[in-house]
């Protein structure tokens, strides 16, 4: 069986959770088919790349996606089936299916009509993701949804795609990367206290992560306990101007409020959540969020909302705490996130959270799992079109 992967990302340009469960998932994926990737930008380890063409060099960023596509498209000529990830890849997998007659099968990380707010980063382009994205669901072969919250997702935004064809199959974690005792020179270089373990956040800057409440829930938190907020690549300016503000009030309100405003590398990531005492995801929208799934591997516990497929990877009560998200009422959404912050700071069973989280992102996110049943996916795929 011979697969070709089309995505944005690759290492070392691995920004997001898709970039994560791509690099992951094909790792797993080469022991058990033929595989070949097919990534944005140039040629590196593992992925033959496709580059903006020439002309498209000062197009919108949807159009230089569109140009991208059409190579990978027509690069896909000697493969049994095409596996597309993310809006950028998936008019590839469409063409390609198209055109060499052979299965194309999406995993749905996110949804464009889930995301409004990308209008703010894409401008016009958002109209053409989210026309790329409806008609790549349309033709799907199947849809890989990496939650039960996204294939519910998938069925109310696209209801002519057939329920049959969607299947589950979670996202990952490597325990063997993600786990306590990375050391602490991430932490001291940035001026952060090993000896005070903290509230952590990671994550992008993008309205879809809730940054923006996170801050103003902060306020609140216990201020005996730092917080660090490591954060970057904001979708627009002025949305990375409004979080700095935000920041800077909470640094003018409390005490050891540590902003981290770069992309790390993994290994300090990993140090970042060793020395964590507690994990924070305010996120408004998130299929599944692998970051949780990082932060339970390394025994932290999790305060997170209860949107997408959050539910289905922290356990309210077990290995952390979940608060309900209601777009109407923000206000009580971060008074409640505060509140959980704070109950589970005080909780004397809060690293005993943090060990059950680890049992559970081992027993239940393994990749090697998720690589079979992936295949299992494409196996039906040809088999049964």
């Amino acid at each position: 069986m011979r697969i070709a992967i089309f995505t944005r990302e690759w290492p070392p340009g691995v920004y997001g959770g898709a970039g994560v469960h791509v690099t992951q998932l094909a790792q797993q994926l080469r022991g058990l088919v033929d595989l070949e990737v097919h990534a944005f930008g140039s040629s590196r380890e593992g992925a033959t790349g496709h580059a903006v063409p020439n002309g498209l060099r000062d197009a919108n960023p949807a159009i230089q996606t569109l140009g991208v596509d059409l190579e990978m498209a027509n690069a896909a000529a000697n493969v049994d089936l095409v596996h597309s990830h993310t809006w950028y890849a998936n008019l590839a997998g469409q063409l390609a299916g198209q055109l060499h007659g052979i299965p194309h099968v999406i995993t749905s990380h996110s949804l464009e009509p889930r995301r409004p707010w990308k209008a703010e980063q894409l401008g016009g382009g958002y109209r053409i993701s989210s026309w790329i994205e409806h008609s790549a669901y349309a033709s799907a072969t199947r849809v890989i949804a990496v939650s039960e919250g996204m294939r519910r997702d998938v069925l109310e935004v696209y209801p002519f795609v057939d329920p049959a064809h969607v299947k589950v199959v979670h996202n990952g974690i490597d325990a063997t990367r993600y786990q306590t005792g990375g050391g602490t020179s991430a932490l001291e270089s940035r001026g952060i206290d090993p000896a005070h373990p903290y509230v952590l956040f990671v994550g992008r800057i993008t309205r879809q992560k809730g940054i923006a409440h996170l801050v103003r829930a902060a306020e609140h938190f216990d201020d005996s306990v730092p917080i660090v907020i490591c954060a970057s690549s904001a979708d627009t300016p002025e949305l990375g101007a409004e979080v700095a503000a935000g920041v800077a009030r909470l640094q003018a309100l409390r005490p050891n409020v540590h902003w981290l405003n770069e992309q790390l590398p993994e290994h300090d990531v990993v140090q970042l959540f060793g020395g964590a005492r507690l994990f924070v995801c305010p996120s408004i929208y998130e299929p599944l969020g692998i970051v949780n799934l990082e932060a339970m591997a390394c025994e932290v516990p999790v305060v997170a909302s209860d949107v997408g497929g959050i539910p289905e990877v922290v356990t309210d009560g077990d290995t952390g705490r979940l608060v309900h998200y209601d777009e109407n009422d923000p206000a009580a959404f971060e008074s409640d996130f505060a509140d959980a912050v704070n109950r589970v700071l005080s909780d004397p069973d809060a690293a005993a959270m943090g060990r059950r989280g680890r049992q559970r992102a081992v027993k239940h996110f393994g990749w090697d799992a998720i690589a079979r049943e992936t295949v299992e996916v494409y196996r039906d795929a040809i088999t049964t079109p």
